[in-house]
């Protein structure tokens, strides 16, 4: 197995900095699949963490991709990876010449980052990290699939991040859980209920997604479009996802299965992030 990649633009070095600070919010631990022409952040366990799809296409950050995996057959690799070390290393690249990524065997196997910085002597120096990595053997590359997501009871665009963030932010003094639901029409509440207090905050007037308007086959049109559906999912949880989040997507759909599943969504020109958050049963 084989891997090699070198990016220079630094806006390139910034934006893939951003999206595994967005990934290592969200989860300790996660598989980096490597095919000919994508990356990806995986995280299957929906039970207890959620569950994280990423998916970067090499040519928008990288220039020099190079990948050979087991086999013509299997030409593709899995590590298993601890984002925050990645974010580490990237984060000596801010102002970096070029960003080198390789994968090495010295101790044991290894990501290694040869980031090229400017010095003030005309020289180049280089800063070398070495990120171990766990290799995923072909048996177990089934269980790393992309997620099917049910049929979605509603779904719906988010509101600004930075508005919901003040919101959640006030919540989680309230209580431990929240439940999050909305309807066709536009509109998402978020609830917080105790013995001692219920407090409500309703956001109206939403943007619908498109495929919904176009006629999905999704369990939305058998409901009422101002039915509101949703689960409970842990406040401090939510508020994790929100706070993560550097990548400042234009827009977060939020799809929603009755009782059962809250799965974000978000949309940027050269990124695919999806995340189903865990929900709590009564």
């Amino acid at each position: 197995m084989r891997f090699r990649a070198k990016v220079v633009d630094i806006g390139c070095i910034e934006q893939f900095t951003r999206v595994v600070s967005t990934v290592s919010k969200m989860t300790p631990l996660c598989i980096l699949r490597l095919t000919v022409n994508k990356m990806y952040f995986i995280l299957n366990d929906k039970v207890a963490k959620g569950g994280i799809w990423c998916e970067l296409t090499a040519s928008n950050f990288f220039d020099e991709y190079r990948m050979e995996g087991l086999s013509e057959e299997a030409n593709e690799i899995y590590l298993e990876i601890t984002p925050e070390d990645v974010v580490r290393a990237m984060k000596t690249a801010q102002t970096a010449k070029s960003v080198k990524v390789k994968l090495t065997k010295k101790f044991s196997p290894c990501l290694t980052f040869d980031i090229e910085l400017p010095s003030r002597t005309g020289h180049s120096r280089n800063v070398v990290h070495d990120v171990p990595v766990n290799v995923i053997p072909k048996s177990l590359w089934s269980e790393y699939s992309e997620p099917t997501v049910p049929d979605f009871d509603v779904s719906i665009c988010m509101p600004p991040l930075k508005a919901l963030r003040n919101v959640v932010e006030r919540m989680k003094n309230l209580g431990s859980y929240m439940e999050l639901s909305a309807n066709q029409n536009g509109e998402m509440r978020l609830r917080v209920e105790t013995d001692q207090v219920t407090v409500s905050t309703h956001f109206k007037d939403l943007e619908i997604p498109e495929w919904v308007n176009e006629g999905s086959e999704s369990q939305t049109q058998g409901r009422q479009p101002d039915e509101m559906v949703g689960a409970r999912v842990d406040i401090r949880r939510f508020l994790q996802f929100l706070t993560g989040q550097q990548l400042n997507p234009p827009k977060i759909i939020c799809n929603i299965v009755d009782n059962r599943l809250i799965h974000f969504f978000l949309l940027q020109e050269d990124i695919s992030m999806q995340y189903s958050m865990p929900i709590i049963h009564q």
